[in-house]
C-alpha cells in the first residue's frame, strides 16, 4: 500500500516511523514532513494547508491510504474532499473534526451524551464574559473557542488574569477569529491523562493513556508550551480507569456525533482531569497528541494500516483487536532556548547521526528540523520543540533513564529539556490544556 502522512511535525515523524514498520507498506510518503519522515521515505513539497494539493498529490500518486497528523487540515475538510475523490482518510470529517475546533460546540455534544467535565459558559460578547467573571471572582479558566495552536487556554488564578485573558480573545484578537466566542470553565485539580483510540464511526478500539508535560520548567513551573514530554502508562492507569474512560466517556461522544448525522471516524484523543469526583473531561481532539503520539506509537502492537483503513471505512469489528503493549516508554523533548517565546533557528544539530534508533532501546523523532541547503548532511533547528529523545524499557525508571542517555548526546546552541519527566517522586502533571 502507498500511504502519505499530512504533517512536519515529532507527531508525523512518530506515525511514519512506525507506519514504515507495516509489512502492508510498500511506499511512504510525508507532506511536507521533516528530516525525520525523509529518513523512513520520501518528503513531498506540499503544505498540511493545501488541501487542494494534497487531494490532487494522493489521486495523482494513486494513495491507498492518508494519514493526517495535525488539526487544521481536518478543520478546513480535507477528509472530506478525500472522500469525495475515492481515496481513504484517517482523520474526521469536517463536521465531527468540530469536537476541537469549537469548543463551545465539543461543550454541546458533552452534555447530551452525558458525560462530566468542568462547570462552564459560553460567552461571545465581552462584556457579558467580563460581567460573569467579576460575580464568580475565583480561579477560572478562559478558553478561546477556535483553534489556536495549542496557545488559546488561560489558567486565571484571580480576577485580574481573567479580565485580561479575555480582553485578549475578544477585544485585542490575538487568536483572530478563534477568540470571538471564549469558553469560560471551573479550574479543576488532580491528575492528568491523555487518552487515545481509534474509532471507525460506531466502534473504539481498546485504548490507550499517556501522561503530557505542558509547562517548561521542571516541576511544573512557567508558560505552558506544546509539550515538553510524556510518558506512559501512566503509574496511575488500570484496564478498571480504561474501560470507565473508554466506555463512559468517549464511545458515548461518539454515538452522539453518530446522532447527529457526523461520525466520527479516526483517532479521537480525551484529554481528562482525574478529579475526586471522577474523571471529567477537559476537551476532545480529533488527532493523535503531540508529544504523546512519539511516547504511544512505540507500544502500538497491531498493524497500524490495518487499523487505519477499518476506521476509515467503518469496519474496525472486521479486523484483530487493536493491541497496546504495557511496556513503559518515555519522551523527553529538546527545546530552543528561548521557547515558547522568541528563539532561533538555523543552529546545527550536533549528536545526531541520521539514524533513529540504537541497540540500546532508544529513538528520536525529529519535530523542529531540517536538512542543511548546502547538502553537506548537517542538520539544522526549524522550530522551537526540536525534538523528542525516547526511551523504552521493562519499568519506567529504565525507559527515563535510555530517554535521558539519548539527550546527553545531543547538543545545539541554546538547547533545553526538563529534567522530571516521568520521575514518579515528583507526582503527576496537573496543567490544563
Amino acid at each position: 500500500m502507498r500511504v502519505l502522512v499530512v504533517g512536519s511535525g515529532g507527531r508525523e515523524h512518530a506515525l511514519a516511523w512506525r507506519l514504515a514498520r507495516s509489512s502492508t507498506v510498500t511506499e511512504l510518503l510525508a507532506a511536507p514532513g521533516n528530516s525525520g519522515t525523509a529518513m523512513v521515505g520520501t518528503n513531498l513539497p506540499v503544505a498540511e494547508t493545501d488541501i487542494d494539493g494534497l487531494v490532487d498529490t494522493a489521486v495523482e500518486r494513486s494513495i491507498d491510504l492518508v494519514v493526517v497528523g495535525p488539526e487544521v487540515p481536518l478543520a478546513l475538510g480535507l477528509s472530506d474532499r478525500l472522500a469525495a475523490a475515492g481515496v481513504p482518510c484517517f482523520g474526521p470529517s469536517r463536521a465531527a473534526a468540530r469536537l476541537e475546533s469549537s469548543k463551545s460546540f465539543s461543550r454541546d455534544v458533552l452534555d447530551a451524551a452525558g458525560v462530566p467535565g468542568p462547570e462552564y459558559r459560553v460567552f461571545r460578547s465581552p462584556s457579558a464574559a467580563l460581567a460573569y467573571v467579576e460575580q464568580r471572582n475565583r480561579p477560572l479558566v478562559v478558553k478561546a473557542d477556535g483553534l489556536a495552536a495549542g496557545k488559546g487556554v488561560a489558567m486565571c488564578a484571580n480576577l485580574e488574569e481573567a479580565k485580561t485573558a479575555i480582553a485578549s480573545c475578544m477585544q485585542d484578537r490575538m487568536f483572530g477569529a478563534a477568540g470571538e466566542t471564549v469558553v469560560i470553565e471551573e479550574w479543576l485539580h488532580g491528575p492528568e491523562v491523555s487518552v487515545f483510540g481509534f474509532s471507525d464511526g460506531e466502534n473504539l478500539s481498546p485504548v490507550v493513556a499517556a501522561t503530557d508535560y505542558k509547562r517548561v520548567g521542571n516541576g511544573d513551573t512557567g508558560p505552558n508550551t506544546g509539550g515538553m514530554g510524556s510518558y506512559g502508562p501512566p503509574a496511575f492507569w488500570d484496564e478498571t480507569l480504561a474501560e470507565q474512560i473508554r466506555s463512559e466517556i468517549m464511545l458515548p461522544v461518539i454515538r452522539e456525533m453518530a446522532s447527529r448525522g457526523s461520525a466520527y471516524r479516526g483517532a479521537l484523543y480525551c484529554g481528562l482531569m482525574l478529579t475526586d469526583d471522577g474523571p471529567r473531561v477537559l476537551e476532545f481532539n480529533c488527532r493523535f497528541g503531540d508529544p504523546e503520539t512519539q511516547a504511544i506509537m512505540p507500544r502500538l502492537v497491531s498493524n497500524p494500516v490495518e487499523a487505519m483503513i477499518a476506521c476509515a471505512t467503518g469496519s474496525l469489528t472486521d479486523v484483530a483487536p487493536v493491541e497496546w503493549s504495557d511496556d513503559p516508554v518515555v519522551a523527553v523533548v529538546m527545546v530552543s532556548g528561548g521557547y515558547p517565546g522568541s528563539y532561533q533557528t538555523g543552529l546545527e544539530i550536533h549528536g545526531l547521526d541520521g539514524n533513529d534508533a540504537d541497540e540500546e532501546g532508544s529513538l528520536v523523532f525529529h519535530a523542529g528540523v531540517r536538512n542543511a541547503a548546502d547538502g553537506s548532511g548537517r542538520l539544522l533547528t526549524s522550530g522551537g520543540r526540536v525534538l523528542a529523545c525516547v526511551g523504552r524499557g521493562d519499568d519506567v525508571e529504565g525507559a527515563r533513564d535510555r530517554a535521558y542517555r539519548r539527550a546527553a548526546q545531543i547538543s545545539f546552541h541554546g538547547a533545553y529539556y526538563r529534567r522530571d519527566i516521568a520521575d514518579l517522586r515528583s507526582g503527576q502533571p496537573t496543567t490544563i490544556r
